[in-house]
């Protein structure tokens, strides 16, 4: 197909709702920080999606995701450095992220991770001033035309209920224990 063909052809619409947000975001003033926002306001959890809290650090399923189940860890310090954070906070972003990936398991039945940490904006960090992991569920064929041909992702759940079904395996995995888990 050529690149005149292409241009003329109908064109799929897919609604994701939760991306006008971001869209609006890009222009608009910030309230500084959501994560320090989120960090701020635990009666808004199951609002701003944030799954458990922890005494250094809090999960949170991104809102602007690459996949169903995307979600962060985050240190409760606003910091763009690694060399900034203690030990104790190192440590429990590892075990959250460690068990994030046992809950996305078992709630999405991933098959995959990815799981990075983005540094300065040239590396792709969308909020380069407070440091956070990401952890990114795979299955195979989860990358197919859209993202190749049509420039969008689709996302096949609702935020919402993917956070229920992560809050759910979250407390089915005693993580209650570790964790103040956020109320589904």
């Amino acid at each position: 197909m050529d690149k005149s063909s292409k241009s003329t052809e109908r064109k799929t619409n897919i609604w994701a709702p939760w991306r006008m947000e971001y869209i609006s975001s890009l222009s608009g003033p910030r309230d500084g920080c959501f994560l320090c926002n989120y960090q701020d306001e635990p009666e808004n959890d199951r609002e701003n999606l944030v799954l458990w809290r922890g005494q250094k650090t809090f999960a949170v399923i991104n809102r602007f995701p690459y996949t169903g189940g995307h979600c962060m860890v985050a240190p409760y310090e606003h910091t763009s450095e690694l060399g900034d954070l203690g030990s104790q906070t190192l440590t429990e972003i590892m075990e959250s992220l460690r068990d994030l990936q046992a809950a996305i398991s078992q709630s999405l039945r991933a098959e995959g991770f990815n799981i990075g940490i983005n540094l300065g904006r040239c590396s792709g960090a969308g909020l380069p001033g407070h440091l956070h992991a990401h952890i990114v569920p795979r299955w195979p064929g989860d990358t197919n035309f859209m993202p190749v041909f049509g420039e969008v992702r689709v996302i096949p759940e609702h935020l919402a209920k993917t956070y229920d079904r992560i809050v759910t395996a979250a407390k089915e995995l005693g993580l209650a224990e570790r964790y103040t888990l956020a109320e589904n």
